[in-house]
């Protein structure tokens, strides 16, 4: 499976992130850790949502139009 996910982030530059992975916990566990750049640290997340996808492919186009668009 592959995740489409959005987590609200408390950081006052950046309030969303998106993002795909094929193991979601794992990747929201990075997050939190601080050890993912694109959440730029050890900063309060949650995740909001996710879809899952069984074709990586699409999982990572829906993932580039949802960064594109904020949302669909």
């Amino acid at each position: 499976m592959h995740y489409v996910y959005l987590l609200k982030v408390n950081h006052p530059e950046k309030q969303y992130y998106f993002g795909s992975t094929s193991d979601l916990k794992r990747r929201f566990m990075s997050h939190k850790l601080g050890t993912v750049q694109s959440t730029k640290g050890k900063l309060p997340i949650k995740l909001i949502y996710y879809e899952c996808y069984s074709d990586k492919e699409v999982a990572l186009e829906r993932e580039k139009n949802l960064k594109k668009s904020g949302s669909s």
